[in-house]
Order: structure tokens, then C-alpha cells, then sequence
């Protein structure tokens, strides 16, 4: 079982890193369904903004999100070796574009630390788990589901 919105209890997890923006952050693992390269997946639908468009991943059709527009950091030219994260949340399958993926890694509770509030009122958004520390390496810990909910209020949509 992935418990991710606390850490308190005795079971380690398993996070799939990636880069974004020159950060690296940690997704809950059991939430990656597979890992694509971009020019790898069959794109039929024109790209907006953050919506990178449609794509068929294993014959489904899954909406992509380019995470390096969400967070101001796109490359001027498109690179078609960028990394896709399939993803598998409780309402969708859906794509997450990102500068590259690092490797998985199984963090303990008490290798995770919380993360200090920011912001004029002294919070953070929600989806921000944490700070976890493993070998020299550290990552922004994501609540994916939380993330991807289009059901956030608009202050809590701010990315890291």
C-alpha cells in the first residue's frame, strides 16, 4: 500500500523522479503506469498552452500535460526525446511532459521533511507533500492526483 499524504507511518515509498526547470521532484510510483518519450506517442490534436495536445498511448486516447509551460521553463524548440510520464490517477489516464525522468526511489518517513509555507499568507499549495533527502539527492515530493485535479481552487494552482 502507497500511503503519500502522510508519513508517518513505518512503510517506505517509492517515487519516480524527474527534472523540471532545473528541480527535481518525486512522483508516488504506484501512480505511473508507463514511461514514454514524446516522439514515441501518436499526437493528433493541436497543442494549446499547457495542454500539449491528445496522444494514443496503448489505444487509449490520453490528454497530455507539458509541466515545463505550467512551470515558465518550455524550451524554445521542442525536443522529441523529452520524457512523458503516463500516468493512472483515480479519473483519468493522462500524459505529464517533463525535462527528463531520473530513476525511482524508495524513501523512508523519516527521510521526508515538510516543507516551510511560502507565499504572502504563509501556506503552500496542497498538492506539496514534502522534502525528501536520499543520497546527497533532494526532491519536492508531488500529490500528483492532487496536482492534476481541475476541481482546485484558483490560488492553490500555483506550481513549486
Amino acid at each position: 500500500m502507497h500511503e503519500i499524504t502522510t508519513f508517518s507511518g513505518l512503510q517506505a515509498t517509492q517515487f519516480l523522479s524527474f527534472t523540471l526547470g532545473g528541480l527535481e521532484y518525486g512522483i508516488d510510483f504506484a501512480k505511473v503506469q508507463e514511461l514514454r518519450v514524446l516522439k514515441a506517442l501518436e499526437r493528433f490534436a493541436a497543442s494549446g498552452e499547457i495542454i500539449g495536445g491528445v496522444a494514443v498511448s496503448r489505444g487509449v486516447i490520453i490528454p497530455l500535460v507539458d509541466m515545463r509551460v505550467a512551470c515558465g521553463t518550455s524550451p524554445d524548440a521542442p525536443d522529441p526525446m523529452t520524457d512523458v510520464i503516463i500516468l493512472k490517477l483515480t479519473s483519468c489516464v493522462m500524459g505529464m511532459v517533463v525535462d527528463g525522468v531520473t530513476g525511482v526511489l524508495t524513501l523512508r518517513p523519516e527521510q521526508v521533511a515538510p516543507l516551510p509555507a511560502a507565499g504572502a499568507e504563509g501556506t503552500r499549495p496542497d498538492y506539496l507533500l514534502g522534502l525528501g533527502q536520499a543520497g546527497g539527492r533532494r526532491l519536492i515530493l508531488v500529490d500528483v492526483e492532487k496536482l492534476m485535479s481541475v476541481n482546485r481552487p484558483a490560488a492553490s494552482r500555483q506550481v513549486a
